[in-house]
C-alpha cells in the first residue's frame, strides 16, 4: 500500500520494552485518544506522555492526527493488524504480548 510504512518487530520489541509504552498502548487499544486523555488515564505527566508517545511512534506503532490544538493517537493500521480479534493478545511472530495479562 503507498505511504503506509511496513512493521518492524524489533522496532516494535524496543519500543514496548517499557511499561508505560504497553499502558499506553492498552489505552489505544480501545481508539483514538488525545494526550490528555492519556495523561489522565496513566497519571502521567503531558512530558513524559508525549516522550512516549514520540518513541511508538517513531517505532512505526502510532499514526497522529492535528486537531485544532490537540493532537490524536491512534495505533497504526500495521499494528493494528498484529492484534487478535479480541485486542487482548498482540503477535508479533517472534513473541506475543498479552495485554490482559500485564501488570497495570
Amino acid at each position: 500500500m503507498p505511504g503506509r510504512k511496513s512493521f518492524d518487530c524489533l522496532s516494535a520489541m524496543r519500543a514496548l520494552g517499557e511499561p508505560t509504552r504497553l499502558r499506553l498502548v492498552r489505552q489505544l487499544i480501545a481508539g483514538a485518544k488525545p494526550v490528555t486523555e492519556l495523561c489522565e488515564a496513566l497519571h502521567v505527566t503531558p512530558y513524559n506522555v508525549s516522550k512516549h508517545l514520540r518513541v511508538l511512534k517513531e517505532a512505526g506503532l502510532l499514526e497522529v492526527e492535528k486537531q485544532g490544538q490537540q493532537r490524536i493517537y491512534a495505533l497504526a493500521a500495521a499494528f493494528r493488524e498484529k492484534l487478535s480479534n479480541n485486542s487482548k493478545t498482540l503477535d508479533l511472530g517472534c513473541c506475543q504480548f498479552h495485554f490482559d495479562k500485564l501488570p497495570e
